[in-house]
C-alpha cells in the first residue's frame, strides 16, 4: 500500500509541474503561437494549454518510467 500512495504521490507532483508548465506557456509561448501562426488564433488559449499540459504529462511520466527504471533493474 505504502508504494501505491508514492506512486500516487509522483503522479500528482509531475502533473503539478506540467499544470505550472502549461499555465507559463498561456502567458508566454501561446501569444508567440497565435503572432506566428494566425491559423491558431481562433483557437482558446485554455484549449492550448490544455494540449500543452497533456503533452507535458505524457513527457514526464516517460521521464520518470525511464529514470526509475534504471534504478528498478531487477525485475
Amino acid at each position: 500500500m505504502d508504494q501505491r500512495m508514492k506512486i500516487f504521490g509522483v503522479i500528482a507532483a509531475i502533473g503539478f509541474i506540467a499544470g505550472i508548465i502549461a499555465m507559463l506557456a498561456v502567458k508566454y509561448v501561446v501569444p508567440w503561437l497565435k503572432e506566428v501562426l494566425p491559423s491558431l488564433s481562433s483557437l482558446t488559449d485554455y484549449l492550448i494549454a490544455g494540449i500543452i499540459g497533456a503533452v507535458l504529462a505524457v513527457v514526464l511520466i516517460i521521464v520518470w518510467i525511464r529514470i526509475a527504471g534504471k534504478r528498478d533493474s531487477h525485475y
